[in-house]
């Protein structure tokens, strides 16, 4: 399995992502899992499932509308439903599958349409239509996202509707070379993020700056969408709020991150934790755990484990502060990357402990740690991307995490470092000024000196 990271053009003088080979094999595998299965045919609603059958996608922003569909059948290219001219483009633009396959159709966008509209009953008989002529009419299909009036007028058509998701789930499981290749560009991309991210992490910064700072590089590296970038800092690190805010960094600030964004689809989930200025004793033990945690889960990873097993070695969810798994969910926590953030395989005391889910070669994941420091506020969070490879794992993410790193402007006195005293806990040392460098204070313009303290 040779693992490599491109830039984000194609060009003619070196081989990289190979996209008519990535088409050809995501389809192979949708008719595989379809094979296996007891449907007739896939109907799939969901963005990521449509663009894994048909290589095509309008942009994020119809993700959550539910509007555009497709069924695949045994065998046969599939037919796509979309958005008004994106089906004339396809049949310009995509010429992987025939032109009379590209349709123009919509759903109810989460009823946005009326029902008066009868687009619900439209689509069922569309779907119907395919059916009867391939003499599958009372066959059952599988549906993956569909929307409550759809699913009634399917079965007023007399169509048994049943779960297509979990086989689609297990087609996308086990990546191809191209999928774990753009995977692993895409993490490419979130290592440069947080390059930027380090040297701009000091007091007056807001969260949403830091986070209006990563999407423009992201977009500049070539990310075809940034959907998050989770900023957390201060007081709000414990308990975990999912959610950055305009607050602004203070020194002595624990702070983590969490980027997602995509490169031609495939996704990053990527957290890293960093101190502004210095580090106090309980920041520091919290990275330790949770690094610990993070580090004993991946050396599990290799073929034939189970996801059962790396979930039993974190601690139970009253260790680290919480009344029950639920309330701790996600925390310790691990979940497949791909086209989607949440894919097979799921790796949680939640759900995990009682199942043996096991690991195969090609399946990638992110998994990701928490542990809250005992100053009460402060919190460590750190997360890494494995695939798992023929004879073990190899991590994708890349930007350091070995250690915590502490960043932003360093302050001095006339004979050594600034010492303060914040919560009890020493807030500044010679030996902590010596840590983690973060971003070099300006030096003072002669004739005045900077006195070190060294």
């Amino acid at each position: 399995m040779k693992i490599q990271s491109f830039g984000s053009m194609a060009v003619d003088w070196e081989e990289r992502i190979d996209y008519a080979r990535l088409r050809r094999e995501r389809l192979e595998r949708a008719n595989e899992v379809l094979h296996r299965s007891d449907l007739s045919a896939f109907l799939c609603f969901d963005m990521n499932n449509i663009r894994y059958i048909t290589s095509t996608t309008i942009g994020e922003w119809a993700r959550d509308k539910l509007a555009r569909f497709c069924l695949l059948f045994r065998d046969e290219p599939p037919i796509l439903w979309d958005f008004g001219s994106a089906a004339a483009s396809h049949r310009l633009h995509a010429p992987w599958n025939s032109p009379d396959r590209w349709r123009a159709g919509v759903s109810t966008m989460r009823g946005a349409m009326t029902p008066h509209s009868g687009i619900a009953e439209g689509v069922a008989r569309k779907v119907a239509y395919e059916l009867e002529i391939r003499g599958i009419l009372h066959e059952p299909i599988g549906a993956d996202e569909i929307e409550l009036p759809v699913l009634l007028a399917l079965q007023a058509e007399g169509i048994t509707v049943l779960d297509a998701q979990q086989p689609m789930q297990n087609a996308r499981m086990i990546k191809t070379e191209d999928e774990i290749n753009l995977l692993n560009t895409s993490a490419m991309m979130v290592d440069a993020a947080y390059d930027l991210l380090y040297e701009h992490l000091r007091p007056g910064v807001r969260e949403n700056d830091l986070v209006a700072l990563v999407t423009k590089k992201l977009i500049e590296l070539g990310s075809d969408q940034v959907e998050a970038v989770n900023a957390i800092s201060g007081e709000r690190c414990a308990p975990h709020p999912h959610i950055s805010s305009d607050r602004v960094l203070r020194p002595g600030d624990q702070a983590f991150f969490d980027i997602i964004q995509s490169f031609q689809g495939y996704r990053t989930c990527y957290y890293r934790t960093f101190c502004v200025g210095t580090a106090t004793e309980s920041q520091r033990e919290a990275y330790r755990v949770c690094r610990n945690l993070l580090d004993g889960a991946i050396d599990l990873v290799k073929p034939g484990m189970t996801t059962r097993e790396i979930a039993a070695s974190w601690p139970p969810a009253p260790e680290f502060g919480f009344a029950n798994e639920e309330e701790a969910f996600a925390l310790q926590f691990g979940h497949g990357i791909g086209l989607s953030n949440w894919e097979k395989p799921v790796i949680s005391r939640l759900v995990s402990l009682d199942e043996d889910f096991a690991l195969e070669p090609g399946m990638v994941f992110a998994l990701e740690t928490y542990w809250p420091a005992s100053d009460g506020y402060s919190a460590a969070r750190i997360e890494e991307e494995v695939v798992v490879t023929p004879t073990g794992h190899q991590v994708i993410t890349r930007f350091p995490a070995d250690e915590l790193l502490v960043a932003g402007a360093r302050y001095y006195t006339a004979d050594n470092a600034l010492s303060g005293n914040t919560n009890g806990e020493p807030r500044w040392s010679a030996e902590m000024a010596t840590q983690g460098a973060g971003v070099e204070r300006p030096v003072a313009p002669d004739p005045a000196p900077v006195l070190t303290g060294e």
